[in-house]
């Protein structure tokens, strides 16, 4: 009877941990140090601006679509995290970056950066 009760504690915990982190749209404006700037996307509008601090174990990975689940997860890591080049002031630009943002439990620092591809390419036919 204990082994049962003590089993689904430890799954309820830990489906309460994977639904309280936090994934959201985002299209990334700017990176200030350990500060990130973006802007929250709701369907295909775009939601309100907000700057949250990143963790200190953050993950910044290349994003992968999953056809299954239709959710971008987590691919290969990106070379120096937010120190890449992508993220200066001059890869940005006026647009931005399209990414997946997974905050922590309480939502007040980004955990992980998942960025978004920029989809299949056509190829010119010559």
């Amino acid at each position: 009877m204990l082994r049962r009760v003590v089993g689904a504690a430890v799954v309820l915990v830990l489906c309460v941990g994977i639904t309280v982190a936090d994934e959201i749209r985002a299209i990334i404006t700017k990176v200030d140090g350990n500060n990130v700037t973006f802007t929250e996307m709701k369907g295909k509008e775009k939601g309100e601006s907000k700057t949250l601090p990143v963790a200190d174990n953050v993950k910044v990975v290349k994003g992968k679509f999953n056809k299954e689940t239709k959710k971008l997860e987590a691919g290969d890591p990106i070379d120096d995290g937010l120190k890449n080049e992508m993220f200066s002031k001059d890869k940005l630009g006026e647009k931005g970056k399209g990414a997946v943002i997974v905050t922590d439990d309480d939502g007040k620092k980004i955990t992980e950066i998942r960025i978004g591809g920029g989809g299949k390419k056509k190829q010119d036919k010559q």
